[in-house]
């Protein structure tokens, strides 16, 4: 790999251990995504004839879906990242009529596969709060390595277990999902902060303020980006208009306009769109009023962004791993550009000699809210 990075393969069923050098030596490419609903990645191999993948591992059921574990860590400047922690989904061969040009590919997904296999139609949760409901879920997963943390919605509710019982849609994964749609949070894992480590968080989509190197483009020899572009969509913003029955007589409708502005994620922009839509959501009206404060929130977490941005970069000129849920400034994109954007998603692309990233970056507004970007 090159100079001051080093990528780190752990694969295995249960526990991962370090790559047999003979699969390292055979390794052409790593791609990796984060940010997103589900993170993950692809490992491409050449194999040959007299390969030891080709003649032992794979025959041996070295890299089988669903039982093999494939952890990537990626050490830039002696500092560990870890990339990805997921199941092996699919493995694909294409074998070629030139010596060592096969090609072996393994593609995965986070661990949250594991919580998406399993149909749970009878499970029941008498009483439980919708965080009790996380953690026993939650529970089940905690010999992968898997850390929950999980927020109470903001509007408790406690279900009358004389009028009603929850009980689980689908899968475990599925259910979490839904849980969290219902009040505006988010479910997803993510790797690390240590090998065999996981976090699942259930809460709202809060990105960690703390900026990231800024990305500079434009500048010379201070540009640290290989390509960068934004767009501004005037259709983004909205507004959205619930109608509930008034908690007393349950009879006469109370319109709620809910705003398009997020209430979790600072605003980093100056001149934010008007919105340009108005629309009426037809499923409220029967929501008790816990519901439905959940509901309105929810819309408010989800307030989309007017301004996103999509570009690359090399890691070794950038000099750090850019993380996707996090903070990163932008310089020499002109004013009304400049600032700070929230990193949405990340795909690395590793391969020997290579070391890159594509991102995408959102926020509200034109023209930063902040006189200089840090750091």
């Amino acid at each position: 790999m090159l100079d001051g990075v080093h990528l780190t393969l752990l694969i295995g069923p249960g526990v991962p251990v370090p790559a047999p050098a003979a699969v390292l030596d055979a390794l052409d490419a790593v791609q990796v995504s984060s940010g997103g609903d589900r993170g993950g990645f692809q490992l491409s191999f050449q194999v040959g004839k007299t390969s030891l993948i080709q003649n032992v591992l794979l025959p041996a059921g070295y890299f089988d879906p669903i039982l093999t574990r494939v952890i990537i860590v990626a050490t830039v400047r002696g500092l560990p990242h870890v990339l990805a922690d997921g199941v092996v989904t699919r493995q694909e061969i294409a074998p070629s009529n030139e010596p060592g040009k096969s090609t072996l590919t393994i593609t995965g997904e986070d661990l949250s596969l594991y919580m998406d296999l399993v149909e749970m139609p009878f499970m029941r949760f008498p009483a439980m709060p919708i965080i009790a409901r996380v953690y026993a879920i939650l529970a089940k997963y905690a010999a992968l390595g898997i850390a929950p943390i999980a927020i109470p919605p903001v509007v408790p509710d406690i279900p009358n277990p004389l009028e009603e019982i929850p009980h689980q849609h689908g899968t475990d994964r599925e259910y979490l999902k839904e849980l969290a749609a219902g009040c505006g949070y988010v479910f997803y894992i993510e790797p690390g902060p240590a090998p065999g480590a996981n976090i699942a968080y259930f809460g709202p989509d809060i990105r960690i303020p703390a900026p990231q190197p800024a990305l500079n483009v434009n500048m010379d020899a201070y540009t640290n980006v290989e390509s960068l572009s934004f767009s501004l969509d005037g259709m983004a913003k909205k507004v959205v208009v619930m109608t509930v029955m008034d908690p007393v007589s349950r009879r006469a409708p109370i319109p709620v306009p809910i705003p398009n502005l997020s209430v979790l994620r600072p605003p980093m922009g100056l001149r934010i769109p008007v919105p340009s839509r108005l629309e009426f959501p037809g499923d409220v009206a029967h929501l008790n009023p816990s519901d439905a404060a959940n509901k309105a929130l929810g819309i408010m977490f989800a307030a989309q962004d007017s301004i996103t941005g999509s570009g690359s970069l090399d890691v070794m000129r950038y000099g750090h791993v850019l993380r996707a849920r996090m903070m990163v400034g932008v310089r020499g994109a002109g004013v009304s550009y400049d600032g700070l954007y929230y990193v949405n998603s990340v795909t690395h692309d590793i391969k020997r000699g290579q070391y890159k990233q594509s991102f995408n970056l959102s926020r509200d507004g034109l023209v930063s809210n902040t006189p200089v970007v840090l750091p």
